[in-house]
């Protein structure tokens, strides 16, 4: 039986797989960046949400202007002016890319759900189902930084456990 997915070790693989998605998808070159994360209104998050035999959610954090490079790079697109439908489908499609790989490293039986994008930064990310872990790591894109979050809810009995979404 492999050994079960801590979310202390996930660092180096959750960061080759975030070099990997932006320089193949994206024909972007990012660093791990030592950014402390802080509220702020300008935000998109993408997020999966992870269940099975390993239960959390991974998100991806970044500002509306960093979200419309992305929609450029993966899209093919012109410059989004605002958000639209391919700015949130690129947010949702990155996040699901980043929570499919990482799915890879965790036990068998996981599944992913629909990702889903949430604009602007004031709100609170609602887990159920345990006392959740968070680990949050910051890279540098060449439009700025960005985080990427890693929610896990170890096993337990089941308690509502509010964390804000930053």
């Amino acid at each position: 039986m492999p050994e079960a997915f801590r979310i202390d070790q996930y660092k180096e693989d959750l960061g080759r797989i975030a070099h990997d998605i932006f320089e193949t998808m994206l024909g972007v070159e990012i660093q791990q960046a030592e950014q402390e994360w802080l509220p702020a209104r300008d935000r998109l998050t993408g997020a999966v949400y992870l269940a099975g035999a390993w239960r959390g959610a991974v998100l991806l954090e970044c500002d509306c202007n960093q979200a419309y490079y992305f929609t450029t790079r993966l899209m093919a697109v012109p410059l989004p002016e605002g958000i639209n439908d391919d700015v949130r489908d690129t947010m949702g499609e990155l996040a699901n890319m980043l929570g499919g790989n990482l799915k890879s490293v965790l036990p068998r039986g996981v599944v992913l759900s629909m990702p889903s994008v949430v604009e602007g930064g004031d709100y609170s990310l609602r887990v159920c189902g345990g006392n959740a872990v968070v680990e949050r790591a910051s890279y540098c894109s060449p439009e700025g930084v960005f985080w990427i979050t890693l929610v896990e809810l170890p096993d337990g009995p089941a308690k509502d456990q509010k964390r804000d979404g930053r």
